[in-house]
Formats: C-alpha cells, structure tokens, sequence
C-alpha cells in the first residue's frame, strides 16, 4: 500500500488538491481510502465519501493533532489495511508550522498557497523543509512574477522536492499529482517507521490543563523569551 501523507498551511486547498487527484487514482481503478486529522470538528470527511471511498476521522481535540496523528499512525495504517486499499491518502490539520509529520519510505506532500506570503516558505518549518512534494496552490490569483517569486522561496528552504502547481478548483495540475503518488513505493508496515523530524515538545503545564497564568504555576517543559537583557552580575 502506498501511504500519502497530506500536510501545509491552513486553508492552502489541502482537500480540494486531493480530491482532484483521487478522482484521477479512481479512473486507474485502484482502491483509495482516505483520512482526516483535524482539531474540533472537519467536513472534509464528507468531501472525500463524495468519491465513493471509505474515509475515516481522527479529531485531536485537546491534544496537539501531530502528536495525536503519529499516536494513532499504526491503527490508521491497519484501517486501511482492512478496507483492501491500495493508496492510504491521510490529510493532517498541520496548524502549528513547527509540525513535522513525515514519515520516512511515505511519500510527504505540502500544500502552500501563493496567497499565503512571500515570507512564508522560510516561516512552516518542516512540514515544508522535509517534503518531498510541494504542491502550490491559488496561482491564478496572483500574478506570474508572484508566482517565480514564491516559487523560488520554497526551493530556497526545500531545494530537494518536487515543485507543483496546482488549482484546486479546476484540478489543473492533479494529473502530476497523480503520476507523482503512482511513481512512490508501496510500505508494508508502518510500525518501525522514523519521522523525519522530532516533534513539537509538549509536556508542560498547560499541556496536562493548567490554566492560570505565571510562573508558579508553570512546569515540565519550558520555554522563555530572551529579551536580551545583561545580568546583574
């Protein structure tokens, strides 16, 4: 099975990229399944049984949805297993651009979209910097200078990945997509699999639902601002 794993920005068209290239995977007559990792609440899951595949939905809720999408790979994996699918498409929320949700031997696409800055590319961190695909959406809104400048800012912190641009209205751009998913090499565990990246940490207070602000009232894992202030001494 091949195991696709969807992150980027918030409102790139991560789900709108994806269902173009699912319908191109389905007209192949391989079997697709797909899932969601969201925080509170996603409709994308009845986007993707439009297509007739089965889809399932993992919901972080107070928990970190990366920390709480690598805790559930193995079980997502097996799902999909069950369900006979030949292509495991799994979509991350990817809310926090410290995020690092690839996974080693699974191919990792990021959804950027030109609309997002000029800045951005060097501002997400790893769920660009360890892609092997980015795909850049809403092209069509800006202008072609924007778009070659955009362009080279993603190769400047990812000079190793695919660049594709694509519409997630009209699909232009989904059939390389495609091409790119079919090209990959199928997994046969997941269990075992290394991250590309270590996680966000997160083991502090407010973690385990403290709730008052300052210092007392703070432990774990900590980080503080340097203001660059000179000591006393």
């Amino acid at each position: 099975m091949r195991f696709i794993i969807v992150t980027g920005t918030p409102a790139a068209g991560k789900t709108s990229v994806m269902m173009h290239t699912i319908r191109h995977l389905l007209t192949e007559g391989l079997k697709v399944a797909a899932c969601k990792i969201d925080c509170l609440e996603t409709s994308d899951d009845r986007r993707y049984r439009s297509l007739g595949i089965p889809v399932a939905v993992g919901l972080s809720d107070y928990f970190c949805p990366d920390h709480f999408y690598v805790a559930n790979l193995e079980e997502i994996f097996s799902w999909a297993e069950e369900q006979e699918a030949e292509i495991l498409v799994l979509e991350t929320a990817g809310l926090c651009h410290r995020c690092a949700p690839a996974v080693d031997g699974c191919l990792s696409i990021c959804v950027i979209d030109n609309l997002s800055g000029i800045d951005t590319p060097r501002k997400v961190g790893p769920i660009l910097t360890t892609a092997d695909i980015v795909a850049v959406s809403k092209g069509d809104i800006v202008s072609q200078a924007e778009r070659e400048v955009f362009r080279r800012k993603v190769e400047m912190v990812n000079p190793r990945a695919r660049i594709i641009e694509l519409n997630g209205l009209t699909g232009q751009g989904s059939l390389r997509l495609k091409k790119e998913i079919l090209e990959s090499s199928p997994v046969n565990r997941i269990e075992g699999k290394e991250l590309r990246y270590s996680m966000p940490a997160a083991v502090c207070s407010y973690c385990s639902g403290e709730t008052i602000i300052g210092s007392t009232y703070q432990m774990g894992n900590i980080k503080k601002v340097d203001f660059g202030r000179k000591s006393s001494g």
